[in-house]
């Protein structure tokens, strides 16, 4: 029987830290799945997905509270078995690129959100334009989509929200 946890990591950032993080996993005996880590205005930043021989996340807890007491924010959440809400179509690779906007990020989700995709990944930022100083919003997406809405339909969704996004997708084929 195996487990599985999401670790949420936050804190001043410094060189050997996910060396430190991946040493504690491994004295609890699990195996280091997935991560999404970063250096984000100065702090260290990230996720990790964990998988561990039977239920044993109490001991993965002991281990990381021994990382960094006072420095590190540390936050693990046991992964619920998975469910299936029915049948997904594709996988969908997202680009988006457009002028920097407040909302512009809540516009995207909702759009998302009102198709019923599923967002596997996020990655955004802002950046000035080397043509004209501007500065423009870019984000990449991975979007699981229900079986029912096509690549289309969201493309059709997202260029809506203004005439200066643009929209590349990219769908992956099983």
């Amino acid at each position: 029987m195996t487990a599985s946890a999401i670790l949420t990591v936050i804190g001043s950032d410094r060189p050997g830290l996910t060396q430190t993080i991946a040493d504690a996993v491994a004295e609890a005996g699990g195996n280091w799945l997935e991560s999404h880590l970063a250096s984000m205005g100065g702090m260290f930043v990230g996720s990790v997905h964990v998988e561990l021989q039977g239920d044993d996340i109490a001991r993965l807890e002991e281990s990381l509270r021994r990382v960094d007491p006072a420095g590190l924010s540390i936050t693990v959440v046991a992964v619920p078995g998975s469910s299936s809400e029915g049948p997904l179509e594709q996988q969908l690779f997202l680009e988006l690129v457009g002028q920097d906007r407040p909302g512009i990020v809540q516009e995207v989700t909702t759009a998302l959100a009102t198709l019923k995709v599923n967002i596997s990944s996020f990655e955004s930022s802002v950046e000035n334009s080397s043509w004209s100083g501007a500065r423009l919003f870019r984000a990449t997406l991975e979007l699981t989509l229900p079986a029912q809405v096509h690549e289309s339909h969201v493309r059709d969704a997202l260029e809506q929200l203004s005439g200066e996004i643009m929209v590349d997708l990219d769908a992956v084929e099983d």
